[in-house]
């Protein structure tokens, strides 16, 4: 009875320490997997900050690439077609090698808008006219042109300053030249000499000392174009460009020439006679001076491209 006594006593007494003991216990691993929670929770916290600054960076590089950065307009003057221009589109900020250094253009000119300019600057020095032999002066030129191509830029250092703005170009293109001019013949002498020519090695004159007619070169081109070029940045993105290259092309120029058969005579061997369209070889003996003209002519195929002036890119 003793013993039950004593060991009642030593478990009133025990009991609440070792029960708040195991709270304890309880409480600090509570506390612990709270503190470990908190961490997974910063660590995930952590982890979606760095995702959200990944997406940050994504946006940012994808504000630096999207449409309209890189459109591109160009306006300037072409030596052989008169007033330039282009649209195209050529991004240097992408990430890639080769889209960075890549770019697309539809280049075009024509004389149209400034073809007065021209006309009269050419009047200007043709004034007294020019002399190419027999009597023949060339007086009143004229010159039209245009021409249309699709180009790809290559800019072999991509971004890098000032060597950047390098590019080679590749492409196709077609256009036209034309030139005409009036052709006049005088005499100096009498109002009464005749004016004497040579055509194919035949021997022709006009009753008059003067005749009038004209001459033309047409050329109808189109192939495969090679150049290379630059823009040179200025600021706010306005740029200087230059282009030069040429077509090669396998249509090359014709001349035609229009002579007057009224008033013409030509030398039969022992006097001079009358033209007319069905007794003389006047056709004949012009198509074949023509023939001749026109095969030096055919030696010629490519048509030069030379082109400067400003352009914006975003």
């Amino acid at each position: 009875m003793k013993k039950i006594s004593i060991l009642a006593i030593f478990a009133t007494l025990a009991l609440p320490a070792f029960a708040e003991d195991t709270v304890k216990t309880t409480e600090t691993k509570d506390v612990s997997e709270k503190t470990e929670s908190s961490k997974t929770n910063v660590s995930d916290v952590a982890v979606k900050d760095e995702d959200v600054s990944e997406v940050k960076s994504d946006k940012k590089s994808y504000s630096k690439t999207k449409f309209p950065r890189g459109l591109q307009f160009g306006l300037g003057a072409s030596v052989t077609s008169g007033v330039n221009g282009f649209v195209g589109y050529a991004n240097k900020n992408f990430d890639s090698f080769w889209w960075k250094r890549i770019g697309g253009r539809f280049d075009f000119g024509t004389t149209s808008p400034i073809q007065s300019s021209i006309n009269s600057a050419i009047d200007s020095q043709m004034e007294d006219g020019v002399d190419i032999g027999d009597g023949l002066t060339i007086t009143d030129g004229n010159i039209a042109a245009q021409h249309f191509g699709a180009l790809v830029d290559f800019y072999p250092f991509g971004d890098t300053w000032f060597l950047g703005g390098w590019r080679l170009t590749g492409g196709y293109m077609f256009g036209k030249l034309d030139v005409s001019a009036k052709l006049t013949g005088t005499v100096n002498g009498l109002p009464s000499d005749p004016m004497e020519f040579e055509l194919n090695g035949e021997q022709y004159r006009y009753q008059g000392n003067t005749m009038n007619g004209s001459a033309n070169v047409n050329w109808n081109y189109s192939g495969p174009y090679l150049g290379t070029g630059f823009d040179l940045g200025l600021i706010w993105g306005i740029k200087i460009y230059m282009d030069a290259g040429v077509v090669f092309t396998s249509k090359t120029a014709q001349a035609n020439l229009n002579v007057p058969i009224t008033g013409l005579e030509y030398w039969n061997g022992t006097s001079w006679v009358l033209a007319t369209v069905d007794s003389t070889g006047f056709e004949q003996d012009k198509a074949q001076a023509l023939k001749e003209a026109n095969d030096e002519l055919g030696k010629i195929q490519i048509f030069p491209i030379v082109k400067l002036g400003f352009m914006y890119r975003f």
